[in-house]
């Protein structure tokens, strides 16, 4: 079997295949980089040696049975035999569901999440979107700090169970999409500076030096990026990549490495003859991401729309602290601007960042299945103090609002696994760093950042409790008890909606008109022959619509259709979908 690893700084390059060192030689015909054979096979541990310096474990490590301080594994691909023909499944129409595989289950393998699948095909999804599974220090963790870009959490269960958790995935008509993270790697583990220049301080991120991708040797940096999202796709048969805090990749060359990620992917989509895709997440608000390359953008099929998160969330709370200050002033009004203009900052003011903000979208040329929707995300929860749920303070009612609002708006609708539920378990940060300092640090500063808000220490959970990890796993009893089987049931009723009204999947954004009440704090859209109306207050509330002739297709609380007046009345913390003939 023939390695290969880029060392362009080496002098001199050893690789230890099962207990055998063999030299390698330099590659006359690719700079910096070295190979030689070795007998080896599935499962085969070895690892390269730089200049006599310790063995180390490969940067493209299709396995990391030990972690990511131990030797890689050969991985053979050939063996998995597919149980499911998969002709790919596109993402206009989807409807995406989070899930981190550590906490969707007790057990917290890839084996036992594929067991719930039969849950999210019975609730109405399209695609499950899995948090980072690149190895990482110890066993559970979420995921953002990884090595290892090509392998698979070992505690997840390695290479085979993602194969076989895809596989299920797709028998259940379930696409599977990756979240990767391209603009920093994880402080433990990461052997990659001893390689080569895979990071420079040429830029800062705040993670530290950036990934270089426009420095020197940014060639291979890139190509080695570009390969492992390929990897994924097609190794493992997965959908689509999430691309996390793609605002962090600093590029300054002709070409966006984004652009060029874009363009492999696409050519990838033509080979396989299945539809694949990327989904940015970006605070940029720059159409660019989303918009064609032959138009000039960057060719990403989509990405996070935070801005109607935020304008919901304050909305559905109150909440006006830190990003949510610039649309507490009127939320309602910053609902009903992204629903039919995508973004809240187009070039507008924005107090938090004290900065105008944003570039406004062509509705026109960018369809609105490129902006994804949500009302509760890995970040939004996990990132609270407390990692609380919209389900911690509000009714049952108001989460049914929320979830009325992110599925029938124009945008391709995404879960936070438990959402559909009303889960009243908690989602909070949680690490299992080995490094004795290192889990020091991240203690010290989770409490620190939150006691800036007001929070005493002893409020905030310990990241590195194994407590703090168990308090966020899902109870898979709750959604046979009240009051989670409602709120369930509304969200499986909402996703039949989706697949029956072709208005509510129409990807023409100027398409939605939007009417709403600050004061008296309702909202309500037409999509076509489609109208949505929601009553956020507690008491009942008569919309002037202008639609006599109606039938109500779901509604929370009882409600008639409109009478001749076009009068509809809505209970309070109520929402409900019509259609009009």
């Amino acid at each position: 079997m023939q390695f290969e690893v880029w060392a362009p700084q080496a002098d001199r390059v050893t690789l230890q295949c099962d207990g055998v060192t063999h030299a390698l030689e330099r590659d006359p015909e690719r700079t910096g980089w070295w190979w030689g054979e070795a007998d080896a096979r599935d499962g085969s541990r070895y690892g390269f040696a730089l200049d006599d310096g310790p063995v180390l474990p490969d940067p493209r490590s299709r396995r990391q049975p030990d972690g990511p301080d131990g030797l890689s594994a050969v991985v053979d691909h050939q063996r998995y035999a597919w149980r499911a023909g998969w002709p790919g499944r596109p993402l206009p129409g989807a409807v995406l569901y989070e899930l981190h595989v550590g906490t969707y289950t007790r057990e917290g393998t890839l084996d036992a999440a594929a067991g719930r699948l039969g849950h999210l095909a019975e609730l109405g999804v399209t695609h499950v979107q899995l948090m980072p599974l690149c190895p990482f220090p110890g066993t559970h963790g979420w995921g953002y700090e990884g090595v290892s870009l090509w392998a698979v959490h070992e505690p997840y269960g390695g290479p085979e169970a993602l194969k076989r958790f895809v596989d299920r995935a797709h028998e259940l008509g379930l696409g599977v999409v990756l979240d990767v993270v391209h603009n920093h790697f994880g402080p433990s583990g990461n052997y990659l500076p001893a390689f080569g220049p895979y990071l420079t301080d040429t830029h800062h991120t705040p993670w530290g030096s950036a990934v270089n991708l426009d420095a020197p040797g940014s060639d291979e940096v890139r190509a080695y990026l570009i390969g492992s999202a390929l990897a994924w796709l097609r190794d493992y048969r997965i959908d689509g990549l999430r691309l996390d805090a793609v605002h962090a990749l600093v590029d300054t060359r002709a070409q966006h490495f984004l652009e060029e990620l874009s363009t492999a992917v696409d050519a990838l989509a033509a080979e396989v003859d299945r539809p694949l895709f990327l989904v940015a997440e970006s605070d940029l608000n720059d159409p660019r991401l989303v918009t064609a390359r032959g138009e000039g953008g960057l060719g990403l099929h989509a990405q996070w729309n935070d801005d109607f998160h935020h304008a919901l969330h304050t909305t559905l709370t109150g909440e006006a602290q830190g990003y949510y200050a610039d649309f507490a002033r009127a939320p309602l009004a910053g609902l009903a601007k992204t629903l039919t203009g995508g973004w809240f900052h187009d070039g507008t003011y924005s107090s938090f960042r004290g900065r105008h903000h944003g570039r406004p979208l062509d509705r026109t040329r960018v369809a609105a299945h490129r902006l994804l929707g949500y009302a509760q995300t890995h970040d939004q929860v996990g990132n609270r103090a407390q990692g609380d749920r919209l389900s911690a303070q509000l009714s049952p009612g108001l989460l049914a609002c929320a979830a009325t609002l992110v599925l029938t708006a124009p945008f391709t609708p995404m879960l936070f696994m438990g959402e559909e539920w009303a889960a009243g378990t908690p989602w909070q940060f949680f690490t299992d760093h080995t490094d004795p300092e290192l889990a020091d640090a991240v203690r010290r500063g989770r409490r620190r950042e939150f006691a800036a808000h007001g929070w005493k220490e002893e409020d905030v959970p310990d990241p590195q409790d194994p407590a703090t990890r168990d308090r966020s796993c899902l109870d898979w009893s709750e959604p046979g008890r009240e009051p989670h089987a409602r709120v369930l049931a509304w969200y499986r009723q909402l996703l039949a909606l989706r697949r029956e009204q072709p208005d509510l999947t129409d990807p023409d954004l100027a398409d939605t008109k939007v009417a709403h009440d600050e004061e008296r704090r309702w909202i309500a859209f037409r999509r076509g022959d489609v109208v949505v109306a929601v009553n956020l207050a507690p008491e009942p509330a008569a919309l002037t619509l202008g639609v006599p002739h109606a039938r109500v297709l779901a509604a929370w609380e009882p409600v008639e259709t409109p009478g001749a007046d076009g009068v509809l009345r809505v209970p309070g913390e109520s929402g409900v979908v019509l259609a009009q003939y």
